[in-house]
């Protein structure tokens, strides 16, 4: 039987069905997925928590015992046998604020770049919004960040150091500057990685040179002796890790009390343009590289499923 007339083709939706939520197979909300598939979305972190702890004596412990022997050996190497700890005053505190960011930006730039990847039977066997996958694991790294920020927080609060208005501004700009710009590089890095496994490789050597390409071990003012004026020094200034430790330090080290005091007479525990610094070129090269990455995922993801 031929079908009526004015009746909708077989496979479309109708201007109803469309007003009510329907969407044709396939289709999605785009870059928004994260927000309107909330359920699915805390569906896959929890399948990534599980995985990840499966099998593990230690569990969620992890997430103390990675950063404390990063600390330990630092503080060590630079604090004690190099002498930074005789110069910088809570250069515990100091150290273990950059090293917080380094590690989160390390884990969601990395689980976010193998994603696609590691979730593929998931996306070439069944439709799932491909952005859930990166987004899951930013949240996943969150979840471990959030024991580094109360053992930085009790440290802090043992040199002295009290919440204001700054640290709480500064601690924001920060966090937001990392997570927009790491997300948009993750994104990028995902839909590379699906077509070439290169890129994941590649990764981790930027996470291993920017912990040293950032203020984590040293002070800022450093590089500004030996490069200061230069291109050099400019480029260092804009990297936005760099805007992002300083932040971290400006909330939870420079206000310190003994810090404050030194810093008085001692212009080198200071961070040019205190206390925010470039926070606008932070959040400014973030939100480019999270358009560019999002795009790019966007126009990427439809051949996911034939690359994987």
């Amino acid at each position: 039987m031929s079908a009526d007339v004015g009746s909708p083709a077989v496979g479309t939706i109708s201007r109803s069905e469309r007003a009510e939520g329907w969407r044709a197979p396939g289709q999605d909300s785009g870059w928004l997925n994260p927000l309107k598939e909330r359920f699915l979305l805390e569906l896959l972190v929890r399948k990534e928590l599980r995985v990840r702890y499966r099998g593990s004596a230690l569990g969620m412990l992890w997430s103390y015992v990675k950063p404390a022997v990063q600390f330990v050996v630092f503080f060590i190497a630079l604090g004690i046998f190099i002498g930074l700890s005789r110069d910088t005053p809570a250069y515990a505190v100091y150290l273990f604020s950059g090293i917080v960011v380094i590690n989160l930006f390390g884990e969601v730039f990395g689980n976010a770049t193998r994603s696609i990847t590691g979730n593929s039977a998931l996306v070439s066997k069944i439709y799932l919004p491909s952005e859930l996958f990166p987004w899951s694991s930013m949240i996943v790294a969150l979840v471990h960040f959030i024991p580094q920020l109360l053992v930085l927080l009790t440290g802090s609060l043992l040199y002295g150091w009290r919440p204001s208005v700054t640290a709480l501004v500064a601690f924001i700009l920060g966090m937001v500057i990392l997570l927009v710009f790491t997300i948009g590089l993750g994104l990028l890095t995902a839909a590379m990685n699906a077509a070439f496994r290169d890129v994941e490789n590649f990764v981790d050597l930027i996470v291993m040179v920017a912990t040293w390409l950032s203020p984590v071990l040293y002070r800022v003012t450093m590089v500004q002796d030996a490069i200061g004026g230069t291109i050099w020094w400019w480029l260092y200034q804009l990297n936005p890790l760099t805007i992002v430790v300083e932040l971290f330090h400006t909330a939870f080290w420079r206000y310190i009390p003994q810090v404050a005091e030194r810093a008085a007479v001692d212009p080198s525990l200071s961070a040019p343009g205190e206390p925010f610094g470039l926070w606008w070129a932070g959040l400014l090269i973030a939100a480019a590289t999270f358009v560019i990455g999002t795009v790019v995922f966007e126009r990427s993801k439809r051949r996911f499923a034939q690359s994987l």
